[in-house]
């Protein structure tokens, strides 16, 4: 665990993806749709990736793309961000972390 939580310290909200996934483009999309501050990596084209990519399949991510942490917590992939979203929970979250400023 030690590369993911070097990675999302200090970060309010960090997204896993690969640069092929479109699912993985959805939900980068939504995210800055907000105005959100994000850091994105992309695990095919990290020097690291592979290991980050079962880092977070331990972590309990699966598919372990895309894998979002606000916080410094992970929140989930896609499915658990659309229903956030849909819950109008998602830009609370971003506002706490201070990811977006209204």
């Amino acid at each position: 665990m030690a590369n993911v939580t070097r990675l999302v310290k200090d970060k309010a909200v960090v997204i896993f993806s690969k640069s092929s996934c479109c699912i993985c483009h959805n939900i980068k999309t939504l995210i800055c749709s907000f105005g959100a501050n994000l850091t994105v990596y992309e695990l095919d084209e990290h020097a690291y990736g592979q290991q980050i990519e079962k880092e977070l399949i331990a972590l309990g991510c699966k598919p372990c793309v895309p894998a979002v942490f606000i916080g410094q917590e992970l929140v989930g992939g896609s499915n658990e961000m659309m229903s956030l979203h849909l819950k109008g929970k998602l830009v609370p979250m971003l506002i706490k972390e201070r990811a977006i400023w209204l």
